[in-house]
């Protein structure tokens, strides 16, 4: 009578144990393709060198009601001297994920993000 409780605990541990794995090989596969995506979307935009006008047009359209027209800061920080304080990777992030609420994120090609890389360049 143990063998076959000892069979059954045994089949119920090598399931669970199945069950564990399938879900963490499903949770790495997902995190990975999304980070790889990212870090391709980061290489990119920084392979490209932005127009400052170009990205003056588009922060006045997207970012003066939170940053000011002279992107002093209102809602959201002041933006001067940002490319000093953040790398252009950790600009990028914070643009599209709005990694600081309340900043939202923003779905933005590569072109664009290099233009409003570059007018951030521009505000030191």
């Amino acid at each position: 009578m143990s063998t076959s409780s000892s069979s059954a605990a045994e089949r119920e541990l090598l399931k669970n144990s199945f069950i564990v794995f399938f879900v963490l090989l499903i949770f790495f596969s997902i995190f990975f393709v999304n980070n790889r995506e990212n870090n391709k979307y980061i290489i990119e935009t920084l392979k490209l060198s932005g127009s400052a006008e170009e990205g003056d047009v588009l922060f006045k359209m997207n970012c003066v009601g939170c940053h000011g027209i002279t992107a002093r800061g209102l809602v959201g920080p002041d933006l001067n001297s940002i490319t000093k304080r953040l790398n252009d990777k950790e600009i990028i992030k914070q643009v599209t994920g709005g990694l600081t609420p309340p900043m939202p994120s923003f779905e933005i090609d590569p072109v664009n993000m290099s233009n409003l890389l570059k007018y951030l360049h521009k505000l030191e």
